[in-house]
Order: C-alpha cells, then structure tokens, then sequence
C-alpha cells in the first residue's frame, strides 16, 4: 500500500515537472508584441510579464491583464510604450476573433429574469449602477449630456453579455460583460466602461488603473464593431433605435470622481504625466482607428448615488458627465533646478601692522586691527578684530580666539 502510494506522488511530480518544461518551451508568438520597438531591451516591460500561453486572438484582452498595466506604480510607463498604431493593429486582431453571439443563437439584449436588486452589495456597485442609469434614461428619453455640447448618448442596457461559451473557454477567456450600450451622436453606437469608487473611499481596487480600463474598453468596442449589424438589428427590434453602419464606435470611459482623485493621487503633480500619456493614446485611436475616446467622470447625486426600491435601483438625483480632469491637467511642469547651495564665507584674515611694536596682552589695554600681541599661554598673535564690547577676535596661527580687553583697572 505504501509503495503504490510512493508511485502516485513520483507520478505526480513527473506530471508537473512535464507541465512546467511544457510552459517554458510554449513562447508567444511575435505577433503579441507587433510594434514593439526594438531591441528587446528597449520594449516596455509589461508584455515580458505576461503568462507564457498568451493568446493572439485578444491582445488587448492580454495588454489589459498585463502585470504593469495593473500596477499603480507601473502602468505610466507601460503607457508611454504603447501607441496609435500598435492598438489599431490589435484592435483589427480582436475584431477578427471577437466571439459571434448570434452564431450561437443568443441574443444581446434579453429581458431579465429573477428578481431586481433590492438592497447595495458592494461587489455590485458597477452593475446596480449602470442598471440605475439604464433606467433613467429610458424613463426620461432625454439620455445624458455629452460635455461641450456634443451631443446626448441613449443608454439601453447593461451587463450586457457578449460570448456565449463557458467563462473559463480557452479561445475567450478574460472577455466579460459590456457595462453599458447606447447610441450617441451621429447614431454612433456607444460602448461605456463604467468604474465606480464611493465618495469615503480611500483607494481603489487592486489593479484597477485608467489604462486597463483604456485597453478593455477598447477591446469591447472591437467586439460590439465586429458585431454591429446584429446589435443594429436588435436595437431596432426592441427600441426603435438604430446605429450608423459606416462610424466606429464612441467609447466612454466614465467613472466616479473619487474613482479619478485616487488615480491622481498616485504620482506627483497629481498624475499629470499618466494623464498626458491617456490623452495622447486617446488622441491617437481617434486618429488611427476612428474610434471616439471620451474620458468623463460622473457626478451623482447622495452617497452612494442611487437607491433601491422594489423594481430595481434608481438614481437619486440627474446625473451629470464632466470631463474627467480640468484642461491642461496633463501637463507635466519641469522639475526646478536645485538652487546652489550657499558657500561658507571666505574669511578675510588680517596682517599684522609691522609698523606697531609687539605688546604684551592685558585686559586693561585697548586693541585694534593689525596689532601684534604676545600671551602669555597662547603666544603670538594678530588682532583680526572687533568680536562684541569688550572683546577681540585674535589669530594665533591657523586658529582665533575671542580675548577681552578695554576693562578697568582693578580698584579703579
């Protein structure tokens, strides 16, 4: 019994040692890292951080689970690596593999069985309020206001499910739920990534940064592209609505304000240099992709922003979209130049008046500059000056001394 017990664990650990050997020979395609400057030893260091089995189907599922995208401390730099054109390049990987739910005989917008939520779960912030805002725009029909006027986005509907195999399925893993779906200016279909931190709130959660939220939001509008026809068609089944065929989707990064101070917070000049490295990236998905980055925060009325009641959470008060930080947060100022430190006076020495004879130290005489004097303990010296009344300052070799004089006589 003992020996057959023996076996198994040896087997045991020849099975691990199997799997481990096959993880370190399983290295990724050089597709993952396409655009990537080179050498190696130049490329950020967040794709070298990345499981071995990565997948090239969803890179930036992938960049978005990067150890240094995650990281407060690291996903500025991991920012500044990336570009316009290596995201436009994934984002067509990700539309070419996005998961087809209809294929599957699934639907996108379902009605909701169970019952609504009656009371706040923290785990479900996200959701209960993206459920409040769905439903405050469509019992208002009026949508929310996009800053500067451009336009109001429509919400319909949240948590809204986008692959229809198991959670743990290989060729999807990583992908979730879009937040939000609605339609915005122009009838662009719009894709929300919605963060939510309350206002007491002294962080955030553990590798929630604004570039993962950047690259998922992203990698969920690659999907609702390649899928746009079908969203369109449901949209317009259920209400009324319709999205322009020929525009890329709006994405919305939207999240709390309190969500936004923690990230400031996080590095100097409150985050001025992660900011101005989310506003290039921003800039250039526009630019390369045609997909519109809005980076907001939401201000709500209350504390937590909404109540439940028996049908469901609703918002408190009219909700309100700002930009996320005030212009030109991103601009990261110079640091100032040390100031020199102030050097130690030179000291001015005195030499001594050879046309004054030599005397002999008494605190009843009086003496000045350039007199020679001879002490009876400290030997020959030069008066440098006046140290106070009453006092002289005297220079014995390379070393002075405060001496008294000018005092009275004593019994005078």
């Amino acid at each position: 019994m003992a020996s057959r017990r023996e076996d198994s664990r040896a087997n045991a650990r020849i099975r691990r040692d199997v799997v481990a050997s096959n993880r370190v020979r399983s290295i990724p395609s050089p597709d993952v890292f396409a655009g990537l400057p080179r050498p190696w030893t130049h490329a950020p260091i967040f794709p070298l951080h990345f499981p071995w089995s990565v997948s090239v189907s969803h890179p930036l599922i992938e960049l978005a689970n990067g150890r240094d995208v995650r990281q407060a401390a690291g996903f500025r730099a991991a920012a500044a690596a990336l570009d316009g054109a290596q995201l436009a390049a994934h984002f067509a990987t990700e539309e070419a593999n996005a998961p087809r739910l209809h294929e599957a005989g699934r639907r996108y917008f379902v009605k909701r069985s169970g019952k609504p939520a009656t009371e706040r779960k923290r785990n479900k912030d996200e959701e209960h309020l993206g459920a409040a805002l769905v439903r405050h725009c469509r019992s208002t029909d009026s949508g929310l206001a996009l800053p500067e006027d451009e336009g109001r986005v429509d919400l319909f509907d949240y948590q809204i499910r986008v692959k229809a195999g198991p959670a743990d399925d290989p060729a999807t893993k990583g992908i979730g739920r879009i937040d939000l779906i609605g339609v915005g200016p122009e009838d662009r279909l719009v894709v929300v990534k919605l963060r939510y931190v309350e206002p007491t709130a002294t962080r955030c959660g553990v590798g929630d940064t604004p570039l993962r939220a950047l690259l998922e939001g992203l990698a969920y509008a690659a999907i609702a592209d390649a899928n746009k026809s079908e969203i369109d068609s449901e949209l317009v089944e259920r209400f009324g609505r319709s999205v322009a065929a020929d525009l890329k989707p709006m994405l919305l990064l939207v999240a709390s304000p309190r969500y936004w101070e923690l990230c400031r917070k996080r590095e100097a000049q409150k985050g001025a240099a992660w900011i101005k490295e989310i506003e290039r990236l921003a800039e250039e998905i526009e630019r390369e992709l045609g997909v519109a980055v809005r980076i907001l925060g939401l201000k709500l009325e209350g504390d937590p922003g909404w109540v439940y009641g028996e049908d469901g959470p609703r918002l408190e008060g009219e909700p309100r979209l700002a930009p996320a930080w005030e212009l030109g947060a991103g601009r990261v100022r110079p640091k100032p130049k040390p100031r020199p430190r102030p050097s130690a006076p030179v000291e001015e020495v005195v030499e001594p008046d050879l046309s004054r004879p030599v005397r002999s130290y008494a605190l009843t005489e009086s003496y000045t500059a350039g007199d020679r004097i001879d002490h009876p303990t400290l030997g020959s010296g030069v008066v440098q000056g006046v140290a106070g009344p009453g006092k002289i300052r005297v220079r014995f070799d390379e070393r002075q001394s405060v001496l008294v004089h000018e005092r009275p006589a004593p019994g005078s």
